[in-house]
């Protein structure tokens, strides 16, 4: 029913928020009387204001039109290299007339970055795909809205996020390949990775975790004190609604984007509320540029998705509940999940010294787990003075955390690993479940 009454209040809101905006332009446009009333400046900020407020935030977009590789400019082509019911895999794909610069981005390292289904789009890592690129082949997970697909496609579950990072990997290269995950998905793509290590397939050369929920007992968060604190069953009965009539995905069961959204705001409320009073004074000073900056921010900040709610009441037992990863005890179809099967694979965690979302020591977590990759090709880094945000996006990421993640890929591109031993054999404890049909 709530999913019900917020669609009712989106559809009551939207002409309010349209009549806003034509109101803000007629007393901002140079050209209309109203514009040089008294007041008119701060009646426009105050409209603008409101149409932001109650507008509905679509998806954004990459909009990666081009990116500078050795001082040259090279157009950036947005591809779909794979496409499944949840999610779509994105290639970005990079031309140039010039011969020198485009036999070296040949040569130049591919890389995996899996993306966070935890709320926001993929969109969110636009500023990481955006610096990878002058130095890599770039391919990003692309999460579908889960009110988007249609119900007779079956639930999506954790095991199905593993099983969609394990083919994205086996497509773009296995063993030729580097891969990145961010926030929530170090869990799954650690073990994607594990189980691929565990089968004797062949592994990415390098896996990049940062900040993300490995071991989620170290430093706990607001977020970890909720997920841990709270009954599952709590879970099951407050936060998963179904999708209304009105969309494709009707009656699929999901975590609702705008109760995500609301648990976000809820987290700093005095800094949204700051920031959207300094949107309005930048308006009313006439400071485009600030404008623009809170407007870019918050396209991206407000534009949030459904999540399936197999795989959002899957993580918070497996990840936040059991810790099953670091108690040795998750299984995916019958299977242990053994992040110390894995020798071939460099390792490279990264957290932020102001992280509220993962604290400090989570992502760290996996260097013990990892046990089978020598210490020699395992490092950490901490990025001092960044926030969770920071560490993929901004100038932080751009002047700090890039240079070692680039660093680092360079380094096994160029003497990746190899393997000295016989692949471990399948462990499976007891007899596995009828499995799941796995997502096509």
């Amino acid at each position: 029913m709530l999913y019900q009454l917020f669609e009712t209040q989106r559809a009551l809101l939207s002409p309010f928020s349209e009549f806003a905006a034509a109101s803000a332009k007629l007393y901002s446009h140079p050209l209309s009387p109203f514009a040089h009333t008294p007041m008119a400046q701060r009646l426009s900020a105050g409209l603008d204001l409101a149409h932001r407020l109650a507008k509905d935030y679509e998806k954004p977009q990459f909009d990666i039109k081009t990116v500078e590789v050795d001082g040259v400019d090279v157009a950036v082509q947005e591809l779909v290299a794979l496409e499944k019911p949840f999610c779509r895999l994105l290639r970005f794909k990079r031309y140039t007339d010039d011969q020198a610069v485009l036999a070296k981005m040949k040569d130049q390292p591919t890389v995996l970055v899996v993306a966070p289904l935890s709320g926001h789009h993929s969109t969110l890592l636009r500023d990481t795909v955006r610096q990878l690129l002058k130095d890599h082949k770039v391919y990003i997970t692309d999460w579908t809205d889960a009110r988007m697909v249609p119900l007779e496609v079956g639930p999506f579950h954790l095991d199905d996020y593993i099983f969609y990072v394990q083919d994205f990997i086996r497509l773009i290269g296995g063993a030729d390949c580097h891969v990145i995950s961010v926030c929530q998905p170090t869990v799954p793509v650690l073990a994607a990775i594990s189980l691929m290590a565990s089968n004797g397939e062949p592994t990415p050369r390098s896996m990049t975790m940062m900040g993300g929920p490995i071991d989620a007992r170290k430093s706990p968060t607001a977020v970890n004190n909720l997920a841990m604190n709270r009954s599952f069953s709590w879970f099951e009965n407050n936060v998963i609604y179904r999708v209304p009539t009105n969309f494709p995905g009707a009656g699929r069961a999901v975590y609702p984007g705008f109760l995500q959204h609301t648990g976000f705001v809820a987290m700093n409320p005095d800094r949204h509320l700051s920031s959207h009073y300094d949107y309005f004074l930048d308006l009313v000073r006439g400071d485009d540029e600030g404008a623009e900056a809170h407007r870019r921010f918050y396209d991206e900040y407000n534009a949030v998705l459904d999540m399936p709610a197999e795989y959002y009441l899957d993580t918070i037992k497996t990840v936040f509940q059991d810790f099953a990863l670091v108690n040795g005890t998750w299984e995916v179809e019958g299977q242990f999940v053994r992040p110390q099967d894995i020798k071939t694979t460099a390792l490279l965690t990264v957290e932020g010294e102001l992280d509220d979302i993962s604290g400090a020591g989570q992502t760290r977590a996996a260097h013990d787990l990892c046990s089978g990759v020598a210490k020699e090709h395992q490092v950490h880094y901490d990025a001092v003075g960044a926030g969770h945000y920071g560490i993929f996006s901004g100038r932080r990421w751009r002047d700090n955390v890039y240079p070692q993640v680039r660093d680092f890929i360079a380094k096994y591109e160029a003497a990746p690993l190899k393997k000295t031993a016989k692949a471990p054999v399948k462990v499976a404890a007891k007899p596995a479940a009828p499995a799941r049909k796995r997502r096509a």
